[in-house]
C-alpha cells in the first residue's frame, strides 16, 4: 500500500487537534514535533486498517448497487 500522504494544511489541523485532545484529556501540553510524530505513528500503524475498512465498505455498498441493478434498470419486454 502507498504511504498516506497529507496536505500541509490537514497535517496542520490535525496536529491542532492532537494538541487540544492531549490538553484537555491528559492535562498535557504536546510542541508540534511531538504531535506529528504522534501523528506519523498513527497513520503508520493504524492507516492501513482503516484504509482496508474504508474499501470493504465501499466494496459492499456498490455489491448492493450491483445486486439491485435488474430491479433498477429492468424494461420488461413485453
Amino acid at each position: 500500500m502507498k504511504q498516506i500522504q497529507l496536505s500541509d494544511e490537514r497535517r496542520d489541523a490535525l496536529i491542532g487537534h492532537l494538541q487540544t485532545l492531549f490538553s484537555t484529556e491528559f492535562d498535557e501540553t504536546l510542541s508540534d514535533f511531538r504531535a506529528g510524530e504522534i501523528l506519523d505513528r498513527m497513520l503508520k500503524t493504524l492507516g492501513p486498517t482503516v484504509y482496508n475498512q474504508a474499501v470493504e465498505d465501499v466494496r459492499a455498498h456498490l455489491q448492493t448497487k450491483l445486486d439491485d441493478l435488474n430491479g433498477e434498470v429492468y424494461v420488461d419486454e413485453n
